[in-house]
């Protein structure tokens, strides 16, 4: 017969870094798209939990008792962390997008995107592709779990509370990110604002010149000339963006692992 007794001591050394690469899986890039189903998450979190979880010290804490409970959420905290920092860069492309769109006219062209779910603008979404693609052409999905792993060893699997500081840390990596954001869609910008002024400008010369007959075309094709510029320079930019990322990472999980009742 099956001895349940013994479930416990056999489940437990991959219960809880499975609950870590879990919430990694849920909020990190590439995997939070809806098109990856929830069985294949689940299937590679199993997998790289096998593959790491003899080599973690043993846990004795059981898992229906307080301290459980607050070990689990404590390995979901980590492990979403690390995905939201990743997914700061994300949020800061999508911003120029929307930023560009905007300026361009096209705020109003969004669609529905089946791999994230909502509308999204169409510049945004064109960013948010062209990151993902150099996110996977440099391998920091890669990277990422690789993070994840030495996290084991910078935070072990303890009930002790985590350092508070490491939170304000991932809202300071937040403000830089999105100023990096800006950074992206400045030429753009400065371009269109550029074509608008002078479009202001032929307005006020010439009262009879209707700007608003050859000013949607002109920002129009403006604002595609402008991308037509920033695209070469996407992969440059993304990479820095990954370092900083990744910077802003080791510096959040080690504030973290600093004892705050230190």
């Amino acid at each position: 017969m099956l001895d349940l007794t013994a479930l416990p001591g056999a489940i437990g050394p991959h219960f809880w870094p499975l609950a870590r690469l879990l919430g990694l899986f849920v909020s990190a890039p590439l995997m939070s798209e809806k098109i990856i189903t929830k069985k294949v998450k689940i299937g590679l979190a199993v997998l790289i939990t096998l593959l790491i979880a003899p080599g973690l010290e043993p846990v004795t804490t059981p898992f229906i008792s307080v301290e459980g409970l607050w070990l689990i959420m404590v390995q979901l905290i980590i492990g979403v962390t690390v995905g939201l920092t990743l997914q700061l860069g994300f949020s800061a492309v999508r911003f120029a997008g929307e930023v560009i769109g905007l300026q361009m006219g096209l705020s109003f062209a969004t669609f529905f995107d089946p791999f994230s779910g909502p509308n999204a603008p169409i510049i945004a979404r064109l960013f948010n592709l062209l990151l993902l693609l150099l996110f996977v052409s440099f391998d920091v999905h890669l990277v990422m779990i690789d993070v994840l792993v030495d996290s084991f060893r910078l935070l072990p699997i303890t009930p002790r509370p985590l350092n508070g500081e490491s939170f304000l840390a991932l809202a300071r990596a937040a403000g830089l990110l999105f100023s990096c954001g800006l950074m992206l869609a400045l030429p753009a910008v400065t371009l269109l604002l550029l074509l608008n002024i002078t479009l202001g400008v032929l307005n006020r010369l010439t009262p009879q010149f209707s700007v608003f007959v050859i000013g949607f075309p002109l920002t129009l094709g403006g604002g595609l000339l402008a991308l037509m510029l920033v695209m070469p320079l996407m992969a440059t930019f993304a990479d820095g963006l990954f370092s900083t990322l990744l910077q802003h990472l080791s510096a959040i999980l080690t504030a973290m692992a600093d004892n705050p009742q230190a």
